[in-house]
């Protein structure tokens, strides 16, 4: 199986890649500046295409961010603290985000000769991102077969459909992968906040994986709190 996988930077994608560098043959990495604030995300993309040694594909739709607005990561909204399941935590949807790209993904896949292309979508992502849950997963699925119907045969890995973070984290620190070569937090200053969403449930997954988590957070504590008061 030749793979192109879609990765962000953040731990879930770069994990993914390692897997898929592991178990298949690695076509590449593909990332995506839609005008995310946290875009230095995008560096560590660029980093761990160098680490498994294949190549990266950073596609341009920085203009976008315009169009998808109403998100806290593309617009001047600020980005809640908390727990990632809280409510608050749905101004951090980018509109059909991974529709975008994974159409993308697919068309770069077919035009490369890769069979597969795979994404990291995961469990705890299902109570806000409609667009990385089961139903949207496979009916894309099968949208795509049609839309490469004759050109090209594509299936879409997503081995974390039903994972949780933490499991995520065990796989990862059983591949070796350089967690501290990753990123997470939405805010993108020059370290993670420890307060929004992504870094509270990335300190989480090291804790219930029973992991030790390389991250520098300014805020290192936080999670705590936010952990106990969304349950």
């Amino acid at each position: 199986m030749k793979i192109l996988v879609v990765c962000s930077g953040g731990m879930d994608s770069i994990t993914l890649a390692y897997k898929a560098a592991k178990e298949y043959e690695l076509a590449g990495l593909i990332s995506f500046d839609y005008g995310q604030r946290h875009k230095k995300e995008l560096e560590f993309a660029a980093l761990a295409a160098k680490r498994l040694n294949t190549i990266h594909k950073c596609i341009d739709l920085s203009s976008l961010g315009s169009v998808l607005s109403g998100s806290a990561l593309t617009d001047d909204i600020d980005v809640p603290d908390g727990h990632y399941a809280e409510e608050t935590m749905k101004i951090t949807v980018v509109p059909n985000r991974n529709a975008i790209m994974l159409s993308i993904a697919y068309g770069a896949a077919a035009a490369m000769g890769a069979d597969t292309v795979a994404t990291a979508v995961h469990g705890g992502d299902h109570f806000i991102y409609p667009d990385c849950r089961p139903d949207f997963i496979n009916s894309f699925s099968t949208m795509q077969n049609h839309a490469l119907e004759g050109v090209a045969e594509i299936s879409l890995y997503t081995p974390y459909l039903d994972k949780t973070k933490a499991q995520i984290a065990e796989e990862g620190g059983a591949l070796g992968v350089p967690y501290e070569e990753t990123w997470s937090c939405y805010k993108g200053g020059a370290q993670h906040c420890g307060r929004c969403g992504t870094c509270v449930e990335r300190r989480e997954a090291f804790a219930l994986a029973g992991l030790d988590d390389p991250t520098i957070y300014q805020d290192p504590d936080f999670w705590i709190k936010a952990v106990q008061d969304a349950q």
